[in-house]
């Protein structure tokens, strides 16, 4: 029986074990015959849990511009993909098995001339349910909206959807075995989006008191996007001159932003990492999303976790590195609950089975 044998604590209970790759799985029986790849501490395989894997900022990129992205995700430990909207169809990405496990939200939907051009369906609020269905029958279990956006007649952001019009969508998607995401940057789209029973927040920079709470009644997920958040003035100063009041709420958002986040996370709201790559982003910085998130005062083992095991079990993909569990981990030249940084450079990467870095 031919065997891989990787050796060291393994995370996140960091007990040190002598761990063998047998037909892509995990095991801890002993193979006499196996050989020594790596010794270090050991990681499950990092989740990028929003990033837009064929995307670029005009809208969808051709295939061999996907697999680069795809590879550079995967290049940086992120073996694990939420994809979370794509104007693309990047279902054959499921058949590669060098390139990282890829869960589809479908495309973007969003109101009509209230978001980037060329992303998403744009539509209205009386076709929301049917297009959440469509989605939903396209995607890997996840549909995604845009909650909200410049309006420019308000010339500030407002509310993409009617609590009606989300409660029928919450309804298409749940009865479809999907969950529901949204972007969202400001304060007014949440109440109803929350109410609605929406299953996750892109962003959040809106949220107050009462909205967390009601997050964590909800079981409500939150993917803050920590590096993306760091072009808010970018955002402010692009629409300033046309759009004041725009601009000084991106700044506001954007200067509260470590309180905003830091509540939930002391609230109890479950966080996962998310590094927005596809559009202004580039792909391949997980770690240092999770470098950022633990800035904003997650534990070391939270912003880790947000990344790693807590992020797959969410998603609903092996989360420890078990007898029997899929073969998709880091070995690392350090233990990362030390020293975060450590995720920078993988000393080797395992996917499938398969060493890929």
């Amino acid at each position: 029986m031919s065997a891989l044998l990787f050796r060291g604590p393994v995370l996140p209970d960091g007990e040190p074990r002598d761990l063998y790759v047998v037909d892509g799985r995990v095991s801890y029986e002993k193979v006499a015959s196996a050989e020594l790849v790596a010794e270090g501490w050991i990681l499950p395989g990092l989740v990028d849990a929003h990033c837009h894997v064929g995307l670029d900022e005009n809208g969808a990129v051709p295939e061999d511009v996907q697999e680069k992205q795809a590879l550079a995700d995967r290049d940086a430990g992120a073996l694990l993909l939420r994809d979370c909207g794509s104007a693309a169809d990047t279902s054959w990405i499921h058949d590669r098995e060098d390139l990282p496990r890829l869960i589809r939200a479908g495309r973007h939907i969003a109101r009509t001339r209230r978001y980037i051009r060329n992303y998403a369906h744009e539509i209205e609020p009386e076709d929301l349910a049917a297009y959440v269905a469509r989605e939903a029958e396209r995607g890997d279990g996840w549909v995604k909206l845009v909650g909200d956006w410049i309006d420019r007649e308000a010339g500030d952001l407002t509310p993409s959807w009617t609590r009606e019009s989300l409660q029928q969508a919450m309804r298409a998607a749940h009865e479809r075995g999907a969950r529901v995401t949204a972007h969202v940057f400001g304060e007014h789209a949440l109440p109803d989006l929350i109410g609605a029973g929406i299953d996750c927040i892109e962003h959040g920079t809106g949220l107050s008191e009462d909205l967390i709470d009601a997050m964590v009644a909800g079981g409500v997920a939150l993917v803050p996007t920590a590096k993306q958040l760091n072009n808010f003035p970018t955002y402010a100063a692009a629409g300033g001159a046309k759009f004041p009041k725009y601009a000084a709420h991106m700044t506001a958002l954007f200067e509260r932003r470590r309180a905003t986040i830091g509540a939930a996370y002391e609230a109890g709201v479950p966080i996962y990492a998310g590094t927005d790559a596809g559009g202004v982003l580039p792909h391949g910085l997980i770690a240092e999303e999770v470098i950022e998130l633990a800035s904003y005062g997650l534990s070391p083992r939270d912003a880790l976790g947000a990344a790693s095991w807590r992020a797959r079990a969410w998603l609903g993909v092996d989360a420890m590195l078990e007898e029997g569990a899929a073969a998709d981990f880091l070995v690392l030249e350090g233990d990362p609950l030390q020293d975060l940084g450590v995720l920078r450079s993988p000393r080797r990467i395992v996917l499938r089975g398969a060493v890929v870095g």
